[in-house]
């Protein structure tokens, strides 16, 4: 006699969700200030040469606050996707697949992101 309890044994929490539900708020929360602080800093640079965008970039401050943005929404990015793809793809191996192919195009914008920033504010 196999009751409802033999189905789901086994498939309970992997003791991560409160991890991910904070880091998720957290990114957000972050995102906020960053993202107004780009929008102003796109909007107060429109019609600026290469080198005046350049030379505003290689401030120290304005670059830690946008590799700040990147490595923050590349986190979200990361965990956003996630959730969805296991929320809605159900076939095991392509959910693991398309988890693993979503994390590193997360992780390889953020990387390409941070490169183009650091480049940029060193003046190359």
């Amino acid at each position: 006699m196999a009751t409802p309890l033999k189905h789901v044994r086994g498939l309970g929490t992997a003791h991560r969700g409160t991890d991910t539900f904070w880091r998720q708020r957290v990114t957000a929360l972050a995102n906020i200030p960053l993202t107004i602080f780009l929008i102003l800093a796109i909007v107060s640079h429109i019609g600026s040469s290469y080198e005046e965008v350049g030379a505003y970039l290689a401030h120290p401050v304005v670059a830690l606050a946008m590799v700040a943005l990147i490595v923050s929404a590349a986190i979200h990015l990361r965990i956003g996707l996630k959730e969805i793809i296991e929320d809605y793809v159900h076939a095991e191996g392509f959910k693991v697949a398309a988890i693993v192919l979503a994390t590193f195009f997360a992780y390889g914008v953020g990387l390409a992101a941070l490169f183009a920033i650091i480049k940029i504010s060193l003046g190359a």
